[in-house]
């Protein structure tokens, strides 16, 4: 009895190789077996059934654009390219599926003010290329209130409105200046609200007062 269970056993290491294993071992030896069915009339038959069956078991795969042509890849990568069926899609090419991404290069840009950050230095410097006196004035006051949320969202502290005014010219090499910081600019219980966060009303100092015995 021994022998026999022994016998009908078998290892992962003696199996063929998953090329995909999120489609289970049977769909696999179902794929392993079509590639030995000496007529191809009988290999599409199989191949098409063996795509119903891979559809069933990836029903998520349908909201994919062209799920069809995914699965009939995802059939010729798990018979190890080695099918040899009518298949509506062209073959994908084994080179091409197994080549590696090119590295991209990361953005090496640096920002004078880390704080503010570098893009919106560069829209600064864009700004301040504008000839017209009221569109000037008015990216201004918006790349002031830009800098002075980029700074609380940065820092924990509070900034102040002549920092932010001296910063902005300096970027904008003089182009841009602020004619009243206090009336431009908003205050800091203003953005820290558009950030969600409200100020807590302080605690009254001072002793608790005893209560009188009755």
């Amino acid at each position: 009895m021994t022998k026999i269970i022994k016998e009908g056993l078998t290892y992962n290491t003696q199996r063929s190789m998953m090329h995909i294993p999120e489609y289970g071992r049977n769909v696999q030896n179902m794929i392993d077996y079509a590639k030995t069915i000496g007529e191809k009339e009988e290999r599409n038959k199989a191949a098409q059934a063996i795509i119903d069956v891979m559809g069933q078991l990836n029903p998520h795969l349908r909201d994919i654009d062209d799920y069809k042509h995914k699965l009939w890849t995802h059939l010729f990568i798990m018979s190890n390219f080695e099918l040899d069926v009518d298949s509506p899609y062209p073959m994908p090419n084994r080179e091409t599926l197994t080549e590696r991404p090119k590295i991209m290069q990361y953005p090496k840009n640096k920002a004078k003010y880390g704080h503010f950050g570098y893009y919106t230095e560069e829209m600064i410097r864009e700004a301040a290329k504008i000839e017209d006196g009221e569109e000037k004035e008015y990216m201004t006051s918006l790349m002031g209130n830009l800098m002075k949320k980029n700074y609380l969202n940065f820092h924990t502290e509070n900034v102040e409105n002549r920092i932010i005014e001296s910063h902005l010219e300096e970027l904008s090499k003089g182009q841009l200046k602020l004619s009243d910081p206090e009336e431009q600019l908003l205050s800091t219980n203003q953005i820290m609200r558009q950030f969600g966060v409200t100020s807590s009303k302080p605690k009254p100092k001072g002793k608790p007062k005893k209560r009188k015995k009755q």
